[in-house]
């Protein structure tokens, strides 16, 4: 039996959620996960359901004295309306309930979007609010909610943004391990931007931290690793897998404009463009973040490496061959 206290988290059959609901399991606290399909999920309590799920949201948290809502409509294409709906409501009906059952601490996954490109390297918590997408809006959205309930003073609420997450288990950067080592990856602009990763067991560290320090009550963190220009992430990520970096280049503008046109052309059909003008902005935006606000309150220290991040999330890609067999 365990005396640490219940817990609940939303998404747990996604990789960041389940990731931390396996970490808080092994730590021996009561895991009540939320899930919309059932799931094999060791010493997980599974609630069937979604974020407009009344019933299943108000048993998911009854009784927690934590809940971590990491569950999100992501980058998948949908209108403004819907990932409002989803990531905006479904988080303001989730606070509301949380209070009413007397959770003592919710802790809010959003992302660094919210900041969009950021103007001075590195940006921090307080950096302008530019977010650039649907999804992108919605998750600021959900963290004035999150504001509104911090106001009320009934339960303490954290919000997390993540840099760019990855690890064994993550499927988000396999396209670009795949078109490396098919020699096909090509630069979209010169590769300067920053680009700012996280390894998954980093930001489980950050979660945990949120869940259990008292300064955290109130406030906002980012939680990343290192970050660096994008031609030294990507050639890092060549390195792992035993190929040369990639020095092809082709022009922002040119590309660009082709994503436009291809837009234009798949709407009427109903297709999912091949080219999308939001997927470039990977090569464009600059994601440069200061964790020193974590690091000062929360006691945060990342541990792992972008080198060896990598060399684990290869391993991985190629045990469930994902990925094949290479030099790296």
């Amino acid at each position: 039996m365990t005396n640490k206290p219940t817990v609940a988290v939303t998404g747990v059959s996604g990789f960041t959620g389940g990731a931390l609901a396996a970490r808080l399991a092994a730590e021996g606290h009561v895991v009540r996960g939320l899930a919309r399909a059932p799931l094999p999920a060791p010493g997980i309590e599974l609630v069937q359901g979604d974020l407009s799920d009344r019933t299943a949201l108000a048993r998911l948290v009854e009784g927690a004295d934590t809940v971590f809502h990491v569950a999100a409509m992501y980058r998948t294409e949908g209108s403004a309306e819907e990932f409002m709906a989803v990531n905006r409501d479904g988080t303001r009906m989730l606070l509301e309930l949380a209070e009413a059952a007397g959770v003592r601490r919710f802790v809010y996954c959003s992302s660094i979007g919210v900041h969009g490109s950021v103007a001075v390297t590195p940006g921090d918590e307080n950096a302008p609010m530019d977010p650039r997408d649907p999804y992108q809006d919605s998750k600021l959205a959900a963290e004035e909610v999150c504001h509104e309930a911090t106001a009320r003073g009934r339960m303490e609420v954290v919000i997390i943004r993540p840099c760019g997450i990855y690890g064994p288990g993550d499927t988000r950067m396999l396209k670009m391990f795949r078109m490396l080592q098919r020699g096909a990856f090509v630069f979209v602009g010169d590769g300067s931007p920053n680009f700012h990763p996280v390894f998954i067991d980093d930001l489980v560290q950050g979660f945990m931290l949120a869940m259990t320090v008292p300064a955290a009550a109130g406030e906002t963190f980012i939680i990343g690793g290192d970050y660096l220009p994008l031609r030294d992430y990507v050639a890092t990520a060549a390195r792992a897998i035993g190929v040369e970096p990639p020095r092809r280049r082709l022009p922002y503008g040119l590309m660009n404009a082709a994503a436009r046109v291809c837009e234009a052309l798949c709407a009427p059909l109903g297709i999912q463009p091949p080219l999308h003008r939001r997927r470039l902005t990977f090569f464009k935006h600059n994601r440069a973040f200061s964790t020193e606000k974590a690091r000062r309150l929360l006691g945060y220290r990342p541990a792992v490496p972008l080198p060896e991040g990598f060399r684990r999330t290869v391993a991985w890609y190629r045990e469930t061959g994902l990925l094949p067999p290479g030099r790296g």
